[in-house]
């Protein structure tokens, strides 16, 4: 498609797509966008209101007969042509990661692919999408159960992965037929929304089947949540609100992906080298901002003090500083109110008796560059019960294999986990037991596959997301009945 030069940069994205048509919002209140690492202004967005989200909804819910309607391999050439522009735009997407939500460039580059990856993933959606034919009880009559889009599907995503999270739910919603009308993060209006639909746009995507909307949750969360177009509302961010979504909208179909606290058991079988490279990771990368970060990792006594050697060391070498730098590991925090909340954290728990064995100040342009912190606590200490979202990694002391697995489940929360242990069939029995929707055995807590599918259990939410699960979120079944032989009906009637 653009095989002899690089497409020029989009531009108007200071509006948002409604029916297609580019518009400033309603409201009286101008956002700007700013880059975290040193509060440059990106771009300026007047804000949506409730007038804004009714006609976003209008304007999905008449584009939705059509675009139901349309083909199944029409469908999926239009993300075969979402690849090719993909493809043609990386470093201007990766560098709008960079510079809005503060990734890392090897961070921002792992975002991009795994986007692709849902795009190819979503054009066999299409055709994927069976019916069934199921046997009556009455002589002569056939039963259909058809696979239908649901309709006019709600999307809220978050800040900290914004292209993928807006995605992962974006991509199999239209795919599947269904229209959509999107939220992102007020934090990452570009990368978490406007940037998909210029992309879709220009991939041939007709008017009114995606439309983005750009304001603050507290002031269009509820018409968002209880808007009578709506049939399902896709939401990845906090247990509260995701709670205060479910009291909103208890008769619409939800899937909820919500908060995190993930454990990394480490038994006395363990290859230390490995496991402590996988807490590293799991606990530091995208500066913790990640629902399925490590947030704390439970040690059995045995291997307790050489895996905190192991990890202090490699926490001791990351680099931080600029996210352009392609040498740091460690960029800025999305903003002052998460930094600062992560700071009163650390303190609240070396307060109440956590060992702080790896700290030091925020740093950087604006403030918001903090390095890796590395905590010893027992598991009621405020770093290990509370999900953290930050450059921290919390160190758990356990007597063995069964108070690992008591610590580890004692946790509202259950979405991912990780055990490590030389034998991996012991690892498997282990992870049966704990209580979250995704463990994975001799590797991080952030695994590479959580990142594109499935959800979590207890306060973590509820519903999957990704692969096949996604082909049953976005679709109903419609039972349709045919009687091929007359017959008698009840009453003497036929």
């Amino acid at each position: 498609m653009y095989a002899d030069q690089r497409p020029s940069a989009y531009t108007g994205l200071d509006r948002m797509p409604i029916g297609g048509r580019w518009r400033d919002g309603s409201s009286g209140t101008v956002l700007p966008d700013v880059d975290p690492y040193d509060d440059t202004v990106l771009t300026e967005i007047r804000l949506a209101d409730e007038r804004d989200v009714d006609l976003a909804y209008r304007a999905a819910e008449a584009a939705w007969p059509e675009w139901a309607a349309t083909p199944a391999p029409e469908r999926a050439e239009l993300f075969l042509r979402a690849i090719a522009i993909l493809d043609a735009r990386r470093p201007e997407i990766v560098d709008w990661l960079v510079r809005e939500a503060g990734a890392v460039r090897e961070r921002a580059e792992f975002e991009w692919h795994l986007v692709r990856s849902g795009m190819a993933e979503a054009a066999s959606y299409p055709t994927r999408a069976t019916g069934r034919i199921l046997p009556g009880l009455t002589p002569g009559k056939e039963n259909r159960v058809y696979r239908e889009p649901l309709g006019v599907v709600t999307v809220i995503s978050p800040w900290n992965f914004p292209l993928q999270l807006s995605h992962r739910s974006v991509a199999p919603a239209i795919a599947l037929g269904n229209t959509v009308v999107l939220k992102p993060a007020e934090n990452t209006p570009v990368t978490g929304g406007l940037l998909l639909a210029r992309i879709y746009e220009e991939a041939g995507l007709p008017p009114g089947v995606l439309n983005v909307v750009i304001g603050k949750g507290g002031e269009i969360g509820d018409a968002l949540a209880t808007h009578e177009a709506s049939r399902m509302i896709s939401f990845t961010g906090s247990t509260e609100v995701g709670r205060h979504i479910a009291r909103q909208a208890p008769l619409k179909r939800r899937a909820l992906e919500l908060g995190g606290n993930g454990p990394m058991v480490v038994l006395e079988d363990a290859d230390l080298d490995l496991a402590a490279d996988a807490a590293v990771f799991g606990s530091y990368y995208h500066q913790g901002q990640i629902c399925m970060a490590t947030n704390r990792v439970v040690a059995t006594a045995a291997v307790h003090d050489q895996l905190v050697e192991r990890m202090l060391a490699r926490a001791r070498e990351l680099r931080v500083g600029d996210p352009r730098d392609a040498n740091t590991q460690i960029g800025p925090v999305i903003d002052d109110e998460q930094r600062d909340g992560i700071r009163d954290l650390v303190a609240r728990s070396a307060e109440q008796g956590a060992r702080l064995l790896l700290s030091g100040d925020p740093s950087g342009p604006a403030g918001r560059v903090l390095p890796p912190h590395l905590l010893l606590a027992t598991n009621d200490a405020p770093c290990a019960v509370e999900e953290v979202f930050g450059p921290v990694a919390t160190v758990v002391r356990a007597r063995g294999e069964e108070d690992a697995l008591r610590i580890a489940n004692d946790t509202e929360y259950g979405l991912s986990s990780a055990v490590h242990t030389s034998d991996a069939e012991r690892g498997v029995r282990f992870a049966r037991r704990l209580r979250a929707g995704m463990t994975h055995v001799n590797d991080s807590t952030l695994n590479d596959e959580a990142n594109t599918a499935f959800g979590g259990e207890k306060y973590s939410g509820l519903g999957r997301f990704g692969g096949e699960w996604a082909i049953h979120e976005f679709t109903t079944d419609h039972w349709v009945s045919v009687q091929h032989t007359r017959r008698r009906l009840p009453f003497g009637l036929g």
